[in-house]
């Protein structure tokens, strides 16, 4: 079982989706409010590490582990980590955005009462 191989792997896949989260949290206009595009570009970050610290794991193919899998290995467990907590830190925020725009504004409701006592 080729180990770097599959640290790659999943490496560049999370690292992917590490920038898909940056691309859309830079579309949407989040990333001006939000923490989590530099919470997600340190996953990008961690994950591109741990590919190119696996790739020279796999270049090197001795049947010793080589210490860069082993640096790859633990560079890949701190990109999931920080992934994660990108995505839950987005998670709270839009859920946050969303509770602060269903409330009405103060003003509103002074008209909204206005309104009512003129009829």
């Amino acid at each position: 079982m080729e180990k770097p191989s599959h640290i790659l792997n999943a490496a560049s896949n999370l690292l992917g989706i590490s920038l898909i989260i940056i691309a859309g949290l830079n579309v949407s206009q989040v990333a001006r409010t939000s923490l989590t595009d530099e919470i997600a570009w340190f996953a990008a970050l961690a994950l591109g590490t741990s590919c190119f610290l696996s790739y020279l794991a796999l270049r090197s193919g001795g049947a010793v582990r080589h210490p860069a899998e082993r640096w790859a290995d633990r560079i890949f467990l701190l990109g999931l980590v920080a992934l994660i907590a990108a995505i839950l830190a987005l998670a709270v925020d839009s859920r946050h955005q969303d509770s602060a725009s269903h409330r009405p504004h103060h003003a509103d409701q002074r008209h909204a009462g206005n309104d009512h006592e003129h009829r």
